[in-house]
């Protein structure tokens, strides 16, 4: 599945162009030209990747981070056209990943945020175990007390979504935009339906921990204490 990217910048035409150059490399591109919007889409649209840009109205890229650092599973890429080791080492305390300078080399930033991908899908736990489901991302197999569940690419990619980010709650906008892609074009019934379907696959654990929330979407609950 391509990786999610927001470009958040207030310069349009250098935004514009930073989005042109990632959709070319196979990025889902988001944009926005103002810290408040750039804050809304880490919230409604749970990127990978966000190439921020320091000093924007409305809300700094300091004041992002601030608002994220420890809540969104994300990496960052900080912009600024300041070449200050202060504003660097500010930056990075508050959980950037990356720091660059303006002006740059696109070829610069796109290798970059290309590696720094790579290391965090390198640091991502592989393996999830929750009410006694165990699912691999490498090898791509979920069991079910000791026995292999067969489930399509797109369940799998469902229920391990929701797995790692126990707790959660999803829409199925949220949902269709990150397992079928944004240029989908069927509706939200297919989430109820691949829903449906995990849950019959998992039996009682399905129905227990593939919870519903009323009129926003579907989460996977923490596990309880007592046995089923």
């Amino acid at each position: 599945m391509a990786v999610k990217v927001l470009i958040a910048d207030d310069e349009k035409q250098l935004a514009d162009s930073l989005s042109y150059a990632f959709r070319r490399e196979g990025y889902l591109v988001l944009t926005a030209y103002e810290g408040k919007a750039a804050l809304e889409i880490i919230m409604e649209k749970k990127p990978d990747l966000v190439i921020l840009d320091i000093s924007m109205p409305r809300m700094t890229g300091y004041e992002i981070l601030k608002e994220i650092q420890g809540v969104y599973d994300l990496g960052v890429m900080l912009l600024t056209a300041r070449n200050d080791i202060v504003d660097k080492v500010i930056g990075l305390e508050l959980g950037a990943d990356d720091y660059i300078t303006k002006p740059f080399d696109m070829r610069e930033v796109l290798a970059r945020a290309a590696a720094l991908v790579r290391r965090l899908n390198k640091g991502q736990q592989e393996t999830l175990l929750s009410w006694g489901v165990e699912i691999n991302e490498r090898n791509r197999t979920t069991i079910l007390k000791g026995e292999v569940l067969e489930l399509t690419p797109k369940e799998f990619e469902l229920l391990f979504l929701l797995m790692r980010h126990e707790n959660q709650v999803f829409s199925r906008e949220a949902l269709l935009d990150q397992i079928w892609g944004m240029d989908y074009e069927g509706g939200e019934r297919t989430v109820d339906l691949h829903v449906q379907r995990l849950r019959k696959k998992l039996g009682q654990i399905g129905e227990a921990a593939l919870q519903t929330v009323y009129r926003v979407g579907y989460k996977w609950a923490g596990e309880r204490r007592e046995k089923l």
